[in-house]
């Protein structure tokens, strides 16, 4: 759980930048890799990320720009990545602006429980950093090159 606003935004910065290399990646012919028949495609695994910075922090008061989870994905690549760093962008706004360190250990239910504000961004997080995962997979199905995550992947040495 995140105690300090200070904390999540470096480390959102960071994580947040690796998602958009993630997503630099992707042709607009990859959109439609499955990892196997009837489960989400790599373009529905981007646009999923993208929409959930909206679902998961607006559950908790957050307001800013980004998609919904009822927006149609964008048919290109490119909008799909521009549509998560605007809305990366915005997220670290609207807690930069209108949260404060109290604000964190504030409470919201949140998939029927009840989590303080700053464990929700760390869930948002984990969130992100797993699908990320799930997309290089996808990624690597297509015969696209990795860009290196945490460290340099195959593609970079």
């Amino acid at each position: 759980m995140f105690t300090s606003l200070q904390h999540f935004l470096a480390v959102w910065q960071q994580e947040s930048a690796q998602t958009a290399r993630v997503l630099e990646r992707i042709t607009d012919e990859s959109l439609s890799q499955p990892v196997a028949p009837g489960h989400r495609t790599l373009g529905e695994l981007a646009w999923h990320l993208t929409t959930a910075l909206q679902e998961i922090a607006g559950k908790a008061g957050l307001r800013f720009d980004g998609p919904g989870k009822v927006v149609a994905r964008p048919a290109t690549a490119q909008a799909v990545r521009d549509a998560y760093v605007n809305a990366a962008r915005s997220l670290a706004e609207a807690v930069t602006d209108g949260w404060t360190e109290e604000t964190l250990s504030e409470r919201h239910e949140i998939y029927g429980r009840q989590w303080e504000n700053g464990a929700t961004l760390m869930v948002m997080l984990h969130h992100e950093i797993h699908h990320r995962g799930q997309m290089t997979v996808l990624m690597r199905q297509a015969g696209l090159r990795l860009p290196g995550v945490y460290g340099p992947s195959a593609d970079d040495t």
